[in-house]
C-alpha cells in the first residue's frame, strides 16, 4: 500500500457514507483539480469540504499532488456554489 493510502481510506469512508454512489480518490483528486466539476458529485464534495478534518484534507491533497493554493480555491469556489463556509479558512 502506498504511503497515504490510510489517508485515503479515512477520507473516501467519510465523503461515501451517506451516498449510494461511492467515489474512489482519482475521482476526489479530479475533482479538485477541476473545481468547475464539482456540482455533479455535490453530495460526496460537501463531505469533503465540511465533514472531513481540515488537516486531513490538506494531507490527501498533498498525498496527491494538488498544490494547498488549488485545494483552498476549490474550497472558495464550492462556498461559494453551496453557501457554506470551509473550515480551512479560518485555520489559515
Amino acid at each position: 500500500m502506498k504511503k497515504f493510502g490510510n489517508i485515503d481510506v479515512l477520507v473516501l469512508s467519510t465523503v461515501n457514507a451517506p451516498y449510494r454512489v461511492k467515489l474512489d480518490a482519482a475521482a476526489l483528486v479530479g475533482y479538485l483539480n477541476e473545481p468547475a466539476t464539482m456540482r455533479s458529485a455535490a453530495g460526496p464534495m460537501s463531505s469533503f469540504f465540511y465533514d472531513v478534518v481540515v488537516e486531513l484534507q490538506r494531507e490527501f491533497a498533498r498525498a496527491h499532488g494538488i498544490a494547498p493554493e488549488k485545494l483552498e480555491e476549490a474550497a472558495r469556489q464550492f462556498d461559494a456554489w453551496s453557501g457554506m463556509t470551509w473550515p480551512g479558512h479560518r485555520s489559515e
